[in-house]
């Protein structure tokens, strides 16, 4: 099948059919796309080697998804992270390096393969944790920013693992001679740095204003920009994602970023699907049938033990339970790095082919389950927060989840402080009325907390945040929040405590808001019932001074 139209119209056709089953089923689209590869080379007898789309358009994908992110990171935000990013990500590879060579060679593998398969389990897929993030719209959320960070620097740690194992081959030896290009790499990862700064700061924003009169002109700007920055970085030795990132980074504070974001978007979603497409398809089910009690222990392995280091770590600088259990059932899969590392090493003859495709095996097994279980995280979390209080330092709490504890009385909750909660809090404070805000980004609670104004960092499925709210003696509770998910949860958990304060929500169509109003909303606003309402009020005001001339 060497027709490349008739390949993507078979890919996109197996993955249209899995997504909307998975739709039907509230199943992340990951899911689909996954089973849409597996089945793709399984009942079509198609080895994925050899289909030409496959050869280049998954990575454009990875590329547009980190450029992307990069334009959507705030890194004063990673910075005020860095120290529990860096260890967190030091210490969970070292551990988990060293338990899974524990375990793999309790299964009988060698000292060397145990070695590869130990350092393969420690990765977790940015890909993946990036998409979910973005389909539950919790990448500005602390733990989003925690994930993100984490997951950066396991990249950069891998990167320099395949430059050793490719240098060093079998021996593992660090002489002067075998690290001098490492030491060179490093060089270079400097030298990028400074570049995407230099570049971003004194010739970008010139270059996009001078194109920015045509948005066409300005998108194929943008992704020139991306893919030529990429290729610097894969030329100096990195992979498409830290090159991708950095170039993405370069525009973060542009004035341009939103359109650009708008443009790009649409091209990301196809390409990634692509992708995951890719990574289903590089399960071989023979190795499967053979090898599956293996397969399921590694994947046990990377669901339960690698969140548990995690919780252990992070739980150190002072992070709450929420915050805690989200981050690290985020980070709970085998990464697309991890496939990379075993095809060097069996390209080098270092490990045995059978255990690449025993690591494409485990990888989609874990995406897969962690998929499921990210997207139903708030449910989990309830089920598994009495358990989590043993992870949190007992004295120490980091500056984002510091609670109110001063007793309010009549006071005012306003859940979420950004585009539309900003106008209402400034309100309240001119005003003098007493009030308290809950929102989830980490930058808008940095933001209050400076300008003096009364505010919990959390979410509302996490009932300690809830509880420093103060629900019970507020006299109004006003919930910005755009997912119907969250105010459902809140109006539930407002009953249970018996609230009796007036409850204003947020719903995006009439069905919502009425599901709402049943659960207990004294109002619902729906923004384009809204607009239009406006709309129309201002015409019958403004009717008598428009003339129409009419033909």
């Amino acid at each position: 099948m060497n027709n490349i139209f008739l390949q993507l119209a078979l890919v996109l056709i197996l993955s249209s059919v899995f997504g909307y089953l998975a739709h039907r089923f509230k199943l992340p689209l990951v899911i689909a796309y996954l089973l849409s590869g597996l089945l793709f080379s399984l009942v079509l007898f198609i080895d994925p080697a050899h289909v030409q789309i496959f050869e280049f358009l998954p990575e454009l994908g990875i590329a547009l998804v980190l450029f992307l992110i990069g334009m959507e990171l705030d890194l004063r935000e990673i910075k005020s992270l860095g120290k529990p990013i860096v260890v967190g990500a030091l210490v969970q590879i070292i551990i988990s390096t060293l338990a899974g060579m524990t375990i793999t060679k309790a299964l009988g593998f060698s000292a060397i393969d145990s070695f590869y398969l130990g350092l393969g389990l420690s990765f977790s897929s940015t890909v993946v944790v990036i998409k979910l993030l973005l389909e539950k719209r919790d990448l500005a959320s602390l733990y989003g920013k925690l994930s993100i960070g984490i997951l950066l620097i396991e990249d950069l740690i891998a990167i320099g693992v395949l430059m050793g194992i490719s240098v060093g081959s079998s021996t593992l030896q660090l002489g002067f001679q075998e690290s001098l290009p490492l030491l060179a790499l490093v060089a270079k990862a400097l030298g990028l740095f400074i570049l995407t700064y230099v570049l971003s700061r004194y010739v970008l924003e010139r270059l996009f204003t001078a194109v920015a009169t045509s948005i066409e002109l300005l998108f194929l700007t943008a992704l020139a920009w991306c893919f030529l920055f990429t290729t610097l970085a894969i030329i100096s030795g990195f992979s498409v994602v830290i090159g991708a990132f950095l170039a993405g980074v370069a525009l973060a504070s542009s004035a341009y970023r939103f359109q650009i974001q708008s443009k790009i978007k649409p091209l990301r979603d196809f390409f990634v699907t692509l992708f995951f497409v890719y990574l289903g398809a590089q399960v071989k089910v023979g190795d499967f049938i053979t090898h599956w009690p293996t397969i399921l222990s590694l994947t046990a392995y990377a669901l339960i033990v690698k969140p548990v280091i995690f919780l252990s770590v992070l739980g150190l600088f002072g992070f709450r339970r929420h915050t805690l259990f989200q981050t690290s059932l985020n980070l709970s899969q085998i990464s697309e790095f991890s496939l990379v590392i075993l095809l060097i090493g069996s390209k080098l003859g270092i490990v045995p082919p059978t255990l690449l495709s025993i690591m494409a095996a485990v990888t989609v097994l874990s995406v897969i389950i962690s998929s499921v279980l990210i997207s139903y995280s708030k449910k989990l979390y309830k089920v598994f927060s009495k358990y989590l209080g043993f992870f949190e330092h007992k004295t120490l709490t980091h500056y984002f989840e510091v609670k109110h504890e001063d007793q309010l009385l009549d006071h005012v909750v306003v859940v979420g402080a950004h585009r539309v909660g900003g106008p209402l809090v400034r309100f309240l404070k001119r005003e003098k009325i007493p009030f308290i805000v809950m929102d989830f980004n980490p930058h808008v609670v940095e933001e209050l907390k400076d300008n003096g104004v009364n505010v919990v960092y959390g979410d509302i499925g996490d009932p300690e945040v809830l509880a420093s709210l103060q629900l019970e003696t507020a006299k109004l509770i006003i919930s910005t929040a755009t997912d119907f998910g969250d105010n459902e949860m809140l109006l539930v958990e407002c009953q249970r405590r018996k609230v009796q304060a007036k409850i204003v929500a947020r719903a995006f169509d009439p069905e919502h808001g009425e599901i709402l109003k049943k659960l207990g909303a004294d109002y619902v606003i729906i923004p384009e019932k809204v607009s239009g309402d406006f709309i129309v009020n201002q015409l019958k005001h403004h009717w008598p001074q428009i003339h129409f001339a009419y033909a």
